[in-house]
């Protein structure tokens, strides 16, 4: 196959910092490469290089040999590279013909021609064979569609190098399986893709190579077909995974129990339609859904932040319903919150003081009204090293870290908590295979203590290897409760998807 890109010994640094060290890196046409690596890694930087949203310090790009420097994507995009980002870029106002033609619009005239841009788009989309309704609102597209219009979209500005960056993250496995399959279409219609992805299960489904960063640096560079998930993560992470510890035994006595939980929607579709189920000592339960089918609004109205029209809920058998984020936290409920930037910190505050949040409470940390910052300093910097937490200082602004970083400090500090109950949404969002499996130890470690963990994820392979029951919600209500060991990915999709259970 011919090579279409190659990016030789790209080094980028940002004053004593450097981000990319001479990275070499080739793309062949029709070819699937996923880049792989740890946060801070490189590999986002690398890509920006490549898109023209930054300059290298050194090194050479060449597109069929010819010599390239990116001033700005707008030029990266006339050299035939175009990419989809992790958050869609899309007007949801807008249908998906709009979306796809902006900028670049058929007209009649001086008139936008909206036939001929329905045209267009409809003809492009059976070309490579991704359906999508040209008409439709992009707003009321489930994720799978979106993703597919932003395929589209960089497919009529002429790319032949698309770049996807963790194209997964929002999908539901069937989803993400049709996307897979619309990958490797596109490879054999010619396209070269690369692939930015930690879900190292999809890479080897669908890439042809792969090239490991860490640090920074390539560390391999592989043929998918001779290598093996083992191999790929050693190299990412510069040592073997221990895997899960899981102990055996007996739950015990429901920690939280939630009874038939109500919430009114405000167009008279209820958020959440009578939701129960209950959490013991001594296990993890997951819950499992599609984005949107009311787990958002379960986890804010157990932390007081949505109010309940019916129901209750009980934490320790003491009821917590509609009470304080404060009173519920000291009931025992301590809460990783799916969104690390608007529920789980302060963005110009500190590392320290984001850390500290609620500890600062605690008397041991305090005397005569005044806070021990010594003794806080050292639990704070017990979270770091143990966590792995990439910081210059304690004072470092929480905005300065990066998001997996970020989510790294939420997590040691509500485990820290050492509360009875933990309520887990995204724990591992954004953060690399090696603190990914340090957290779910630490949620694991927590259950086999005798606490108790209710589980909110998108990634069903975490509900699946941590939960020993795992729970599937639907338009607002539990709509299946399997156990986690006999279950399989096949029948918690069909749930997801409003199926019946076998």
């Amino acid at each position: 196959m011919e090579t279409i890109l190659e990016m030789e010994r790209i080094t980028k640094k940002y004053g004593q910092f450097t981000a990319n060290q001479e990275i070499s890196f080739a793309l062949r046409e029709g070819e699937i490469h996923a880049i792989v690596g740890e946060n801070g890694a490189g590999k986002t930087t690398l890509m920006r290089i490549l898109y023209g949203m930054e300059q290298p310090t050194s090194g050479t790009i060449r597109i069929h040999g010819a010599e390239k420097r990116f001033a700005n994507p707008a030029e990266a995009i006339d050299s035939g590279i175009g990419m989809v980002h992790q958050h869609f870029m899309l007007f949801p106002s807008r249908t998906i013909a709009e979306n796809i033609v902006i900028g670049n619009e058929p007209r009649k005239s001086i008139w936008f021609d909206r036939k001929q841009a329905i045209a267009q788009v409809g003809a492009l989309a059976e070309r490579f064979r991704l359906p999508i309704a040209p008409g439709q609102k992009v707003g009321d597209c489930p994720l799978g569609t979106q993703q597919r219009v932003e395929i589209l979209k960089v497919l009529y500005n002429g790319a032949k190098i698309i770049i996807l960056d963790e194209p997964t993250a929002v999908l539901t496995p069937l989803e993400v399986k049709e996307l897979l399959i619309t990958l490797r279409g596109l490879a054999e219609q010619g396209k070269s893709i690369i692939l930015i992805t930690h879900k190292l299960h999809e890479v080897m489904e669908v890439a042809d190579r792969i090239t490991v960063l860490r640090n920074g640096r390539v560390t391999g560079q592989l043929e998918a077909s001779q290598t093996t998930v083992e191999e790929v993560s050693r190299l990412m992470v510069g040592r073997e995974l221990d895997g899960i510890r899981r102990e055996t035994q007996q739950a015990g006595q429901p920690l939280l129990q939630v009874n038939r939980l109500f919430i009114r929607g405000k167009k008279g579709k209820p958020l959440l339609d009578h939701v129960s189920f209950h959490v013991r000592s001594g296990e993890i339960v997951g819950i499992a859904g599609i984005s949107g089918n009311g787990q958002s609004e379960l986890v804010q109205a157990l932390t007081g932040l949505l109010p309940v029209d019916e129901g209750t809920v009980l934490l320790q058998g003491k009821e917590i319903t509609n009470r304080s984020v404060k009173q519920i936290r000291e009931a025992g409920l301590a809460h990783i919150p799916e969104d690390r930037y608007l529920w789980g910190t302060a963005k110009e505050a500190s590392v320290k003081d984001n850390a500290i949040m609620g500890h600062h409470r605690l008397k041991e940390f305090q005397r005569g009204g005044i806070l021990r910052q010594r003794k806080l300093d050292q639990l704070v910097t017990g979270w770091i090293n143990s966590f792995a937490i990439k910081t210059s200082s304690l004072a470092n602004k929480a905005q300065n870290l990066s998001g997996g970083n970020l989510q790294k400090v939420i997590v040691a500090r509500e485990i820290g908590h050492a509360t009875p109950f933990l309520l887990a949404c995204e724990p591992t969002r954004g953060v690399d295979i090696g603190a990914m499996e340090f957290i779910h130890q630490q949620l694991m470690d927590k259950r086999n203590r005798g606490e108790a963990v209710l589980l909110v994820s998108s990634e069903l392979s975490e509900i699946m290897t941590l939960s020993d029951r795992i729970l599937v919600m639907f338009e607002g209500k539990v709509v299946g409760e399997l156990n986690a060991e006999t279950a399989t990915e096949e029948q918690i999709s069909l749930l997801m998807a409003g199926g019946k259970q076998p």
